[in-house]
């Protein structure tokens, strides 16, 4: 495609696998007979719980309030019956607080919050006290609360709203339909944001494998005046914050930053029509659309899934395991996180399910770095993942971070092109968390 852009340094071209479902419209997911809604969706403090065993609760009834700033309510995603309010199975491999929800089959609803008149020119704490209402996390996978994102310190000033509708990651193609399917409330959406700092014009930055979506989305840009869609080159982690700021206007985020320090916001092409159901309808983010797909099951699909659908539920509407499950992964196989049960439910940040069978999971062991310098070439950070993993097995906790370790993104690039496959990420991971913990005085 003509024009398509890229990022300057790094990167991969993993198999896309995206053929199974990129060209299969989203299908409504029959509810389940019971939904288990966890009260962490979201970077930053639990919600607290608002009802106990025994309540009857309404689609769109708060059923978990934010405890402090960053945090976020969680609603209920259909009538029924609280059946328990304790810990569950949770994506994140801990059980977590969770309300479970005997569904009762009438989908009733309670009163939506009131939608905006004018949703475009509202008072933008207005607008942004509706994003918190309605429970919208970052979609992309990181469920950063928006309302958060959307609110910079008042010694920085924002000139540039991109969304990411890259979806780089392997197998996913939930955002494509939805692109597809709804460019309408992704435009829309992407409105309300440039509202909320002033702005007049906004980018929406899609991977040149997806043209479809780049024809609806431009037809909308064009009709709407204030946004502007970039064909972006198909490499990997192209949907990046980092990557896609400097891919989408040549400003690189400083080390430590966020984007904001380069007057940057970047939210997820789901994030923003969801931001537009919650002020054209007064709908919650109680729904999401998930890709469940991989040679692991039988029939992938893209369904828009409740949130607390439990993981084995969705497989079954796929027609269920196609033989062994030799991995199940939340998200796409490169940043997704790895599952221990089916009775995981999908949360606001569940793009995908990716069942891979047996035989087609790496179990090769690892092997001695060979000072190939492919984790170098491909780490789009500029990092050196070899050297960082030699500094945390030796207990040099200053020197990785002297080294960058926050710096990472834990895309995945660097174990992926490894010939030794060595577990560069998991090692690197490791050493985040020991480098915050020296930075905290621990």
């Amino acid at each position: 495609m003509r024009g398509a852009r890229t990022f300057r340094r790094g990167g991969v071209h993993p198999p896309e696998e995206k053929h199974h479902t990129a060209g299969k419209p989203v299908e409504g997911a029959p509810l389940p007979e019971r939904l288990v809604v966890p009260l962490s969706q979201h970077i930053g403090a639990p919600a607290r719980p608002l009802v106990k065993k025994g309540d009857r609760v309404l689609g769109g009834q708060a059923i978990g309030e934010p405890v402090g700033f960053v945090s976020a309510p969680v609603h209920a995603p259909t009538s029924g019956k609280v059946r328990r309010v304790e810990p569950a199975p949770h994506p994140l491999g801990t059980p977590q607080p969770a309300v479970e929800i005997e569904v009762d089959g009438e989908d009733a609803w309670g009163e939506p919050m009131e939608p905006f008149d004018d949703p475009f020119g509202a008072d933008p704490e207005a607008v942004r006290s509706r994003i918190q209402a309605a429970g919208i996390v970052g979609m992309g996978g990181a469920t950063f609360p928006t309302h958060v994102k959307l609110s910079p310190p008042p010694e920085l000033s924002i000139d540039t709203v991109i969304l990411n509708g890259a979806e780089c990651e392997p197998y996913l193609t939930a955002d494509h339909r939805l692109m597809v399917e709804a460019p309408g409330a992704v435009i829309k959406g992407l409105g309300v944001i440039l509202g909320l700092f002033g702005l007049e014009r906004g980018y929406i930055g899609v991977e040149e494998n997806k043209p479809d979506a780049i024809e609806a989305l431009e037809r909308e840009a064009r009709a709407s005046g204030f946004a502007e869609v970039v064909p972006l080159k198909v490499k990997y982690p192209q949907g990046a914050e980092k990557q896609l700021i400097q891919t989408i206007t040549g400003r690189e985020v400083p080390s430590g930053a966020l984007p904001m320090a380069v007057g940057a916001v970047v939210q997820n092409v789901g994030t923003a029509a969801a931001i537009w159901e919650a002020v054209s309808r007064g709908r919650p983010l109680v729904e999401r659309v998930v890709t469940v797909t991989g040679a692991g099951v039988r029939e992938p699909r893209n369904l828009l899934v409740r949130v607390g659908t439990p993981v084995g539920h969705l497989v079954a509407l796929c027609g269920g395991l196609a033989g062994e499950p030799g991995k199940v992964i939340l998200g796409g196989p490169m940043m997704g996180l790895t599952q221990h049960t089916l009775d995981v439910p999908a949360i606001k940040g569940t793009s995908g399910v990716l069942v891979l069978p047996r035989e087609a999971v790496r179990t090769a062991p690892e092997g001695p770095c060979i000072r190939c310098g492919r984790c170098v070439e491909a780490c789009p950070m500029g990092l050196s993942p070899t050297t960082l993993r030699a500094l945390i097995h030796a207990d040099l906790v200053a020197e990785a971070d002297e080294w960058g370790a926050l710096d990472c993104i834990e895309c995945g690039s660097c174990s992926f092109v490894c010939p030794a496959f060595v577990a560069l990420v998991q090692s690197i991971r490791y050493a985040k968390g020991r480098v915050m913990a020296l930075r905290r005085g621990g």
